[in-house]
């Protein structure tokens, strides 16, 4: 049982494994291994969400806290649940081929890519 919340945790979402035999929680090198590639997608995410003014952070490694910036928060089992989750704290959809949203992604790739030479 998670101490935090008081939810068992028994089962990996998805979203979370790293492979296709993945079904308990993992413990040892399977485990940071689990904790890197869900930080990755977090970041990930996060290049999406900031552009909403949104942030995901992981939750000691079995939820989510998604955040604006007035100071709201929820907590997001998976990131299943993430993107309506994101759209009910914006009061809209989110939408990611947005133009906008593409030519921001584009030019934080390009000042990475200088900032690498």
């Amino acid at each position: 049982m998670c101490i935090l919340c008081g939810e068992f945790v028994m089962q990996i979402h998805w979203t979370d494994k790293t492979s296709t035999d993945e079904t308990e929680i993992l413990v040892g090198d399977l485990q940071r291994t689990r904790m890197r590639t869900r930080l990755h997608r977090a970041k990930l995410c996060n290049k999406i969400l900031s552009y909403y003014r949104l942030k995901l952070e992981d939750w000691h490694g079995s939820k989510f806290v998604l955040r604006d910036l007035k100071g709201n928060q929820e907590i997001v089992h998976d990131l299943g649940a993430l993107w309506g989750t994101a759209e009910k704290m914006l009061g809209g959809p989110i939408n990611p081929l947005d133009p906008n949203l593409l030519q921001q992604i584009q030019e934080e790739q390009n000042l990475l890519r200088n900032e690498n030479k």
